[in-house]
């Protein structure tokens, strides 16, 4: 099997694996306990929240584990409009290309008497600063919007975000669930306030992730109980996963001056192959996108056939987002593109990593091109 559906999951990494398998021997008192045991597994939540903080350019104090992006995306929204709201301020910027644990906790907040905009890309997916400050008001509470599109993959600009925000007293959070673990990520360069991961990613486990808060941001807590995570998320902490998940990302932050060329070139030279097949379109700007992200859409196909056409053949492959896996709509994101239903369902999302190679981008082409070929025939 050629694995190219990295963004909705990857393998877990042997260090991951490890770490975890390490937690479970060695490290399986309560950490809240105050016997000794207890205490040995306080000391291993300290040092992945120290391990992943350093990664991140963080603070630990500001590192909060969580069940994952689409947790964190939660916390960080609901905690900033309830926040603003406080303080009479009640509109919320985002853009249309989100993760749906950002649209949709920002529809909720929508019935709830909230203001809620949502930014257009341009045709490269690419969100232009500037009119994330026209849209910003006396009563916006929050700015949110991803680092790098977990369909289309293209970046988008962070750092100049961030800074419109910070001139203008406005909290600004990023979905970093795409780029964690395969860009460089730094949250004091980039400004943000808030940030969210995932580790299964990155050769982490599933179930466990991060929210990054910067200090002196509000915070709620969406679970209620218990004082872990310093009264803001109740629950015995899911110890060998945070610690598989410590282990991942730094595996995979020390490893970017090498993957991140590798990949790159294993990207193009599939960008390179797919835009020679007739009436193909790359999706997303060709520079500005993550490393291992390649999504096309193809005249007169049927999206869903060629996956299972390519699975048939030992490929797995995706049309985009897992999330939205098994809906009869066509992606969010392509029409937010301006593209018709009936192309945005003719895409194909392929993902790398590390772990393939030439010989497989080669074998993907021909794949893909001989399966188009065939249905357009029929």
């Amino acid at each position: 099997m050629i694995y190219a559906d990295n963004a909705a999951t990857t393998k877990i990494s042997p260090a991951a694996k490890q770490a975890m398998l390490d937690c479970m021997e060695e490290y399986w008192g309560n950490p809240s306990s105050l016997y000794t045991l207890g205490q040995k597994a306080s000391s291993c939540l300290l040092n992945a929240r120290e391990t992943i903080a350093t990664c991140l350019g963080a603070a630990p104090g500001e590192i909060y584990f969580t069940s994952g992006g689409s947790e964190s995306d939660n916390q960080a929204i609901l905690s900033a409009a309830h926040s603003g709201a406080a303080k009479g301020k009640k509109h919320l910027i985002s853009t249309g290309i989100e993760h749906h644990a950002v649209l949709r906790t920002l529809e909720h907040l929508g019935t709830k008497g909230f203001d809620i905009t949502l930014l257009p890309v341009g045709t490269d997916g690419i969100l232009d600063a500037r009119d994330v400050a026209a849209a910003i008001r006396p009563d916006t509470a929050l700015v949110t919007v991803m680092s790098s599109n977990n369909e289309i993959g293209t970046l988008q600009p962070i750092e100049e975000i961030s800074r419109i925000c910070r001139e203008k007293g406005v909290i600004f959070h990023t979905d970093a669930v795409q780029s964690a673990g395969h860009l460089p990520v730094d949250v004091r360069k980039s400004g943000m306030d808030m940030l969210s991961l995932s580790a299964h990613k990155f050769h982490g486990p599933r179930g466990v992730g991060v929210l990054y808060v910067r200090k002196g941001i509000p915070l709620e807590p969406l679970i209620y109980g218990g004082s872990q995570e310093r009264g803001k998320r109740a629950g015995t902490e899911n110890l060998p996963a945070i610690a598989g998940m410590a282990a991942a990302l730094k595996e995979a932050t020390e490893r970017l001056d090498s993957t991140i060329p590798y990949v790159t070139g294993l990207r193009n030279q599939l960008i390179e192959g797919l835009s020679e097949i007739p009436g193909s379109r790359l999706n997303g700007c060709v520079q500005s996108r993550l490393p291992g992200n390649v999504s096309f859409c193809f005249d007169n196909i049927e999206g869903e056939m060629l996956l299972l056409l390519l699975n048939q053949r030992g490929i797995a492959a995706s049309s985009g987002s897992a999330c939205a896996s098994g809906s009869l709509e066509p992606s969010h994101v392509l029409r937010a593109l301006g593209y018709s239903p009936e192309l945005a369902k003719s895409a194909l999302r392929l993902t790398l990593s590390e772990s393939n190679t030439k010989e497989e981008i080669a074998e993907i082409i021909k794949n893909v091109r001989e399966i188009v070929e065939y249905l357009r025939n029929i």
